[in-house]
């Protein structure tokens, strides 16, 4: 059974308006890449290469273009629409049938995780016996979903927004789930804010003691690009680094090129359309020094 990774593209972006009046918030920039580009190399560098990008049906085309099918990555990419946003979990309603009975792996499109040797940990549990997510140390968990553990460290329950947490550890948008997951989603109320909610389905896998997280190391960072600020801050983030390591962060050739997934000729390929650009000319140097081996 292999892993399927899930990235929720959907939404109007209603915080950012009015630059998302006319388009998705994950066709955005980072810095110097679509936004869409940072989920899509999470999931990647954990060995995942059969896609579901889901999407608004008015922007459906914009991606297909920026995406094609994948194969210039070596992976696959399907897209799936979204009629009304009702909540994370409906994205496993709307992509069961590309599961098609195998585990998932869903991020959310908004959602940036950069850190050296992510890849390696997330692949470690790509294939849970449950539900697996992680754990983030936030300044203000009140904002988020916030897990409450049993005095053996296991997640008792969880609370979506809680007014007083017991810790600042929250829930990012990054989770991994077993092929139950879609039968699981299927059974959940709405909840008074009218959607499913993620921790609904979270609390499923707690109560039968399926649930797992890994706490992200403070190598590791989260970002969040909900807001104007958010978004920038993102931006400058990946920007300083990637000047200051000479390595480009979410650079989706190199990461299918590293695990095999594409040749050289492909590589070079894809640095001739974007020559003239840093990106291009950072593909170009990693043909040079693979030349030169």
């Amino acid at each position: 059974m292999q892993t399927k990774g899930i990235v929720l593209a959907g939404g109007t972006g209603s915080r950012l308006f009015p630059a998302t009046l006319g388009l998705s918030k994950q066709l955005l920039h980072v810095y110097d890449k679509p936004m869409i580009y940072y989920p899509l190399a999470t999931l990647m560098s954990a060995g995942i290469r059969d896609f579901c990008v889901i999407v608004n049906k008015i922007e459906v085309e914009m991606f297909k273009k920026l995406l094609g099918d994948g194969s210039q990555w070596g992976i696959k990419i399907e897209f799936q629409i979204q009629e009304s946003p009702e909540g994370i979990p409906q994205a496993f309603i709307i992509a069961e049938a590309f599961l098609d009975g195998d585990n998932a792996a869903l991020i959310l499109g908004d959602n940036l995780f950069i850190g050296h040797g992510l890849g390696r940990s997330l692949s470690e549990v790509t294939t849970p016996n449950g539900a697996h997510i992680f754990l983030y140390e936030v300044e203000h968990p009140e904002n988020y979903g916030v897990p409450i553990f049993d005095n053996n460290k296991r997640i008792l329950m969880l609370t979506e927004k809680p007014e007083k947490p017991e810790h600042n550890l929250a829930i990012p948008g990054l989770y991994f789930f077993d092929d139950s997951v879609s039968d699981r989603a299927r059974n959940l109320k709405k909840s008074k804010r009218g959607e499913y909610e993620i921790v609904d389905l979270l609390q499923s896998y707690a109560i039968e003691h399926r649930l797992t997280y890994t706490e992200l190391s403070r190598g590791t960072a989260w970002l969040d690009t909900g807001s104007p600020e958010d978004l920038f801050n993102a931006g400058e983030f990946v920007r300083v680094i990637q000047q200051r390591q000479g390595s480009f962060i979410a650079c989706l050739e190199e990461i299918a090129y590293r695990n095999g997934w594409i040749s050289l000729d492909v590589l070079t390929e894809q640095q001739k359309r974007m020559e003239k650009s840093p990106y291009g000319n950072y593909l170009q140097r990693i043909i040079t020094r693979s030349a030169g081996k």
